[in-house]
C-alpha cells in the first residue's frame, strides 16, 4: 500500500487533501487512481488508511479514514553519530539506518572528514537528509521519523553527549572487545562512527575520556558507511526487536 508523509495533525475522520508534494508524487509519479487505499502518517506514530476519492490536477483527496496506527519503533533506542564520509555517502547510512530503526542521527565534522561544509549548505543538508528519512520510512512502515539532528563538530558534541544513553560505543580497529561482550543497555545505545581514515588519535582518546568503549567489527577493516549500518544491525540483533 502506497504511503505517504504528512506533518501532523492527522485528521480523524471526514476527508483529507494530500499535501501538495504527496499529492504529485500520488498522481503523478505512482498514477494511482481513484478507488485505491493509500496510508498517511505524521512522523510521530500515527497512521491513518483511507481511499482515494479525487484525483484532479489540482488536489488528491483521501476519505473513508480509519486509524492504522502500529508500533513498529524498536525498544531500544539506538543514536548513530556518524562523521562525515565523502559525496553522498550519508545519504545512503540515513536511508538505512532509517530502516534499521534507528531513533537519533547526529552528523559530525571530524579532523578528517573530507566534506567541509558552510553552515548555510550545514543547514541545507540536514534538510535534504530528513527528505531521505522520510522516504525511508515511507517504504519501510515506520509511523515515527528519527530526529536528524544539525551538523556539528565532534569535540563540542562529546562535550554534550547524550547523558541518559545507557551505553557508549566509538568503532575502533584497535578495540578491544565486541558488542555481544558488552552489557545490555537498558533503554538507549550511541554508536560513534568516524569517517574515511578513522579518528585521530586525540579525538578517539577523547571519546574514550568521555565514557566511550572502544568497539571491533570482526577482524576486517569496514568502510565507513559499512561500518555504521553494521554496527547498528548488531545492536538490534542484541538488543532491540531483530
Amino acid at each position: 500500500m502506497p504511503r505517504f508523509y504528512c506533518p501532523p495533525p492527522l485528521p480523524l475522520t471526514g476527508t483529507f487533501d494530500l499535501p501538495d508534494d504527496a499529492a504529485h508524487h500520488a498522481a503523478r509519479v505512482l498514477r494511482l487512481k481513484v478507488g485505491d487505499e493509500v496510508e498517511i502518517f505524521d512522523g510521530e506514530g500515527h497512521a491513518r488508511r483511507g481511499v482515494l476519492i479525487e484525483i484532479s490536477s489540482k488536489r488528491v483527496v483521501m476519505g473513508e479514514l480509519a486509524d492504522s496506527s502500529v508500533e513498529r519503533e524498536s525498544p531500544l533506542r539506538i543514536v548513530l553519530a556518524q562523521a562525515l564520509p565523502s559525496g553522498d555517502k550519508l545519504d545512503w547510512v540515513v536511508q538505512k539506518a532509517t530502516e534499521l530503526g534507528v531513533s537519533e542521527i547526529q552528523p559530525l565534522s571530524s579532523t578528517r572528514s573530507i566534506v567541509k561544509l558552510s553552515p548555510e549548505r550545514a543547514a541545507k543538508r540536514g534538510e535534504h537528509w530528513l527528505q531521505v528519512a522520510i522516504a525511508a520510512c515511507e517504504q519501510c512502515g515506520r509511523n515515527s521519523l528519527p530526529v536528524i539532528h544539525p551538523l556539528q563538530e565532534l569535540t563540542v558534541w562529546l562535550e554534550n553527549t547524550p547523558v541518559d544513553a545507557d551505553s557508549c560505543f566509538i568503532l575502533l580497529p584497535q578495540g578491544a572487545s565486541s558488542l555481544h561482550a558488552q552489557s545490555q543497555p537498558k533503554s538507549k545505545a550511541v554508536l560513534l562512527v568516524g569517517t574515511e581514515g578513522g579518528f585521530t588519535e586525540a579525538e578517539s582518546d577523547l571519546a574514550l575520556q568521555h565514557g566511550f568503549t572502544p568497539i571491533r567489527m570482526g577482524k576486517r577493516v569496514m568502510r565507513t558507511e559499512t561500518a555504521a549500518i553494521a554496527g547498528v544491525a548488531a545492536l538490534q540483533m542484541l538488543w532491540g526487536d531483530f
